[in-house]
């Protein structure tokens, strides 16, 4: 089972984003993205339930037909097949959960 001590480096992940696996295994995957000020996490979508956890900073997500400004401590789920995206406000990190893994980031 990796562990964080086992997890990837940091990779560049889009405007002023990075990204790094903190764990994983076939079932769920723990990301972090780190944004600079004004990074854009571009609008997407994947079949994978996501959970994103606000560590620092100050964003603007979207999800769907919704943009909410999301704060350091704040979380959202986001279900499988919606369009999401944000855009940081201020510097910060997020810590994301994947349902199942996402392979495409290892």
């Amino acid at each position: 089972m990796p562990t964080s001590n086992e997890a990837s480096s940091w990779v560049a992940s889009g405007d002023g984003v990075e990204r790094k696996v903190l764990a994983h295994d076939p079932a769920l995957m723990v990301v972090e993205f780190r944004f600079r000020e004004n990074g854009v996490g571009a609008l997407h979508h994947h079949v994978h339930t996501q959970s994103t956890f606000v560590k620092s900073g100050v964003f603007d997500f979207t999800v769907g037909d919704e943009t909410r400004r999301l704060e350091t401590g704040d979380s959202i789920v986001i279900p499988s097949d919606v369009e999401h995206g944000c855009v940081a406000i201020e510097a910060g990190s997020l810590v994301d959960t994947f349902a199942p893994r996402r392979d495409d980031f290892l």
